[in-house]
């Protein structure tokens, strides 16, 4: 049996209605020390958080499952250096973690249009590499639409002149791959998907339960991989159909919860599209559209509107308050500074409401928050050897009574 995405509208079924509700977790080190036990922490969070996650008629085909982390400089430099190509510096060149087709014609004819495109915006293709993977433990499910994994390096090119427009130039590579490739007219590819693209992060993930995620990506076992953030996220797809492409994380959040205002909040972003101008996309803005996946998930919907806000010049905080603001309005406590700022972004977008935590990085700021409902549980710890530990329940990583420094939980509204 193959299966592949959602099925099309039929009788009382509408894929518009999906939902799930998860399982999130993050681990990082406040001070920014990457060290390989970031990873193996964050990874005993996702296995704690098992019974977060959904599965099957097979115990072995999850729901999906993943792990966001720093782009892992000191690891990638030497896997290159095997296949014969280096890589300049940490920062110089993004990566990018691809599914594509398990036919290796297909995958040729694919790779062939993405270097094109990288070649036309004007960026350096550094090379290839097969992802390592074991797929033994997997179900069938699972293993019927399981995609090929690939890494793709791009180095800058000339006119990018830092961090944040290198950013912006390889999300435009990736939405212009997306429409190309996954999304084309003609030879459309099913298979292709840009898990990430960034000179930051890199998010490995799949349709695997939580125990899954380190036996399948041989990557995370190695001891030169290392970060100093680590968000990790267990799918429940309620009432829904799971895929590959639609495990957590997505490239900027992890999500606990649902987005109820979806439809809304969507067809408000389309109606947008025919005005939006912007001095940092300049006329790379035309080959971003659509924002908005219409074959995501809720969370992912959110994540391309999340992501574009960052990219078009605002701070990973400020874009995750105009998305999911306080209850401003008979707030009586709040400053009148912070009520203008509430009331102004009104007018430019809508509340995404959930019940919903999100927890969100651009892969130097971590930040977590609950949407005004407050219906999502999510508690965190700090400890004196400067670690925060954040998750939809506590318990999910071992921390000595006498090495906390204080513990919390998020409020609603509250960031």
């Amino acid at each position: 049996m193959k299966f592949k995405g959602y099925p099309q509208k039929q009788g009382l079924y509408d894929p518009q209605f999906e939902h799930d509700a998860c399982g999130i977790g993050c681990v990082v080190n406040i001070k920014g020390k990457q060290a390989h036990e970031t990873v193996r922490q964050a990874l005993t969070i996702l296995m704690n958080l098992t019974h977060r996650g959904g599965v099957g008629c097979e115990p072995n085909t999850g729901d999906g499952a993943g792990l966001l982390i720093q782009l892992p400089h000191t690891f990638l430099k030497t896997a290159c250096e095997k296949l014969g190509f280096g890589l300049p510096d940490a920062g110089e060149y993004g990566v990018g973690m691809l599914f594509m087709s398990p036919d290796a014609d297909d995958r040729a004819c694919a790779e062939t249009r993405f270097a094109q495109i990288i070649l036309e915006e004007g960026q350096v293709l550094l090379g290839w590499r097969d992802v390592p993977t074991d797929s033994t433990m997997l179900g069938s499910m699972a293993l019927s639409c399981m995609p090929f994994v690939r890494q793709v390096f791009i180095g800058k090119g000339e006119g990018v002149t830092d961090s944040v427009s290198f950013e912006r130039k390889l999300y435009t590579i990736r939405k212009r791959a997306e429409n190309a490739i996954r999304y084309a007219k003609e030879d459309a590819c099913e298979y292709f998907y840009v898990t990430s693209l960034s000179c930051k992060t890199i998010v490995y993930k799949g349709m695997l339960t939580a125990e899954q995620v380190d036996l399948f990506y041989k990557d995370l076992s190695d001891p030169t991989l290392e970060t100093a953030l680590a968000l990790v996220h267990s799918r429940y797809s309620t009432n829904t159909f799971p895929s590959w492409e639609r495990a957590h994380p997505n490239r900027y959040v992890i999500h606990n919860g649902e987005i109820n205002t979806l439809r809304g909040n969507v067809n408000w972003m389309n109606a947008r599209q025919a005005m939006l101008a912007s001095d940092h996309f300049g006329s790379d803005i035309k080959n971003v559209c659509p924002i908005i996946n219409q074959d995501g998930s809720d969370s992912a919907m959110f994540d391309n509107c999340l992501e574009f806000l960052v990219l078009s010049g605002r701070s990973l905080p400020h874009a995750a308050m105009m998305m999911i603001p306080e209850p401003w309005q008979n707030h009586e406590s709040m400053s009148d500074n912070k009520k203008a700022f509430y009331e102004y972004h009104s007018c430019l977008m809508e509340p995404w409401d959930g019940p919903a935590a999100m927890c969100f990085t651009d892969g130097t700021k971590v930040g977590a928050v609950l949407d005004r409902n407050g219906l999502r549980p999510a508690r965190y710890y700090v400890t004196k050897d400067d670690l925060l530990i954040l998750s939809s329940e506590v318990g999910v990583l071992e921390v000595p009574p006498e090495n906390v420094l204080y513990k919390e939980r998020l409020h609603p509204g509250r960031m």
